[in-house]
C-alpha cells in the first residue's frame, strides 16, 4: 500500500495522476477496481473531490504473470530506440495474450527478447499502444514507457498517428470512397463484427490504386477510428471482400488464398520525447507479394504504393 496526504484541493483522479505521473484513465482503473482509498474509505468514483490534508492510499493490482509457450519465431524489427520500438507483423500472430490464446503471442515474443515494455496497473500486455488483426500483416508500434505509451494514445485520438494499409479486394470498387457507418457485433455470429445502427462510430477512407484484368483490385486504406476489423466490415458493407476474408464472405474462385491480405504498410506518428515527424514503411510479405505480381505489373505496383505519395491519394476525399 502507498499513502501521501493531500495539498491541493480537487478531484482524486487529477490529484493521484499528478502523484503518479499517469494518465487520468489508467488512474480511473485503480479507482474502478477498488484500489484508491481516502481516509480508510474506498473511493467509488474518479471524481470524488479531496480537500487539503486528506490521507490518500492506493496500490496496484498485480500483474498476472503469464507461462509463454515456447518462441519458435522471430519478428521484423523496423525502428527501436529507448523509448519505442516499430516491427513487421506477420500474419497468423496474435498481438495480446488473453485467457483463450494457448499459442505465443507478440507480447510474448517482446518480452522473451527482453524489450521493456510499458505497464499499466502493473499489467505487462500494455506495452502495445494499438492492436492489429491476427490475420493482417504491418507495422505496429510499441511504448517501452508509461509516459510514451500515453502520449502516443492521444496522437491516435487527434490523428497525428495513424496508418495506410494495403489491400488485395475480389471486386473493383466503383469509385474511391469514404464509408461512414458505425460498427458493432454481429448479433449472429459473435466471431464477426457489422454494421449496425447501435454500434460505434467507424470511418474508413478506400482509394483505388490498380485493378488487373481477372477483376483482382489494389486498394489503399485509412482509418479514421479503431474499431475491431474496421476494413474489413466496411468492405463488406460495400459488396468487397479481402483475398483470403473467408470470415467476411470471400469465396475463391481459383487459388486457395490462406490468409487475409491487408497490410499495415505505413505507420506516421510524432516521436513522444523528440517530436520528431517519423514514417516507417513495413516491407510486403512474400505471399501478398506474389499476388501483387501475378496479377500486376511491378512497376506499376511500385508507383502506386511509394511511401512518398501515397498519402495524396486520399487528399481529395
Amino acid at each position: 500500500m502507498n499513502h501521501f496526504t493531500v495539498t491541493t484541493s480537487g478531484r482524486i483522479d487529477k490529484i493521484l495522476a499528478t502523484q503518479l505521473d499517469v494518465s487520468r484513465n489508467q488512474v480511473e482503473k485503480l479507482v474502478k477496481e477498488g484500489l484508491v482509498s481516502v481516509n480508510d474509505k474506498t473511493v467509488l468514483k474518479s471524481s470524488y473531490k479531496v480537500v487539503e490534508g486528506d490521507q490518500v492510499t492506493y496500490s496496484f493490482k498485480e500483474a498476472e504473470k503469464r507461462v509463454a509457450p515456447p518462441i519458435d519465431f522471430d519478428v521484423e524489427i523496423l525502428y527501436e530506440d529507448d523509448h519505442i520500438l516499430v516491427v513487421n507483423k506477420p500474419s497468423g500472430l496474435v498481438v495480446h495474450p488473453a485467457p483463450s490464446v494457448k499459442e505465443p503471442t507478440l507480447v510474448d515474443w517482446l518480452i522473451h527478447k527482453g524489450i521493456s515494455l510499458s505497464t499499466i496497473n502493473g499489467e505487462e500486455r500494455h506495452g502495445i499502444v494499438h492492436r492489429i488483426d491476427k490475420e493482417t500483416t504491418g507495422a505496429l508500434v510499441v511504448a517501452k514507457e508509461n509516459k510514451v505509451h500515453e502520449a502516443l494514445s492521444l496522437q491516435l485520438q487527434d490523428k497525428s498517428m495513424g496508418r495506410y494499409y494495403l489491400a488485395l479486394i475480389d471486386c473493383p470498387l466503383k469509385e474511391n470512397i469514404i464509408v461512414d457507418k458505425p460498427i458493432g457485433r454481429n448479433p449472429n455470429n459473435r466471431l464477426k463484427m457489422d454494421v449496425v445502427s447501435h454500434g460505434r462510430e467507424a470511418k474508413t477512407a478506400f482509394v483505388k490504386l490498380l485493378t488487373s484484368e481477372r477483376g483482382v483490385e489494389l486498394i489503399a486504406a485509412k482509418l479514421f477510428t479503431g474499431r475491431t476489423h474496421q476494413i474489413r466490415v466496411h468492405l463488406n458493407s460495400l459488396g468487397r471482400h479481402i483475398l483470403g476474408d473467408d470470415l467476411y464472405g470471400f469465396k475463391s474462385k481459383r487459388d486457395k488464398i490462406s490468409r487475409v491480405n491487408l497490410h499495415a504498410y505505413l505507420l506516421y506518428l510524432i516521436h513522444p520525447v523528440s517530436g520528431e515527424k517519423m514514417e516507417f514503411v513495413a516491407p510486403l510479405f512474400d505471399d501478398m507479394k506474389m499476388y501483387l505480381s501475378k496479377n500486376f505489373d511491378q512497376g506499376e505496383v511500385d508507383d502506386k504504393i511509394n511511401p512518398h505519395t501515397l498519402g495524396s491519394f486520399f487528399a481529395d476525399l
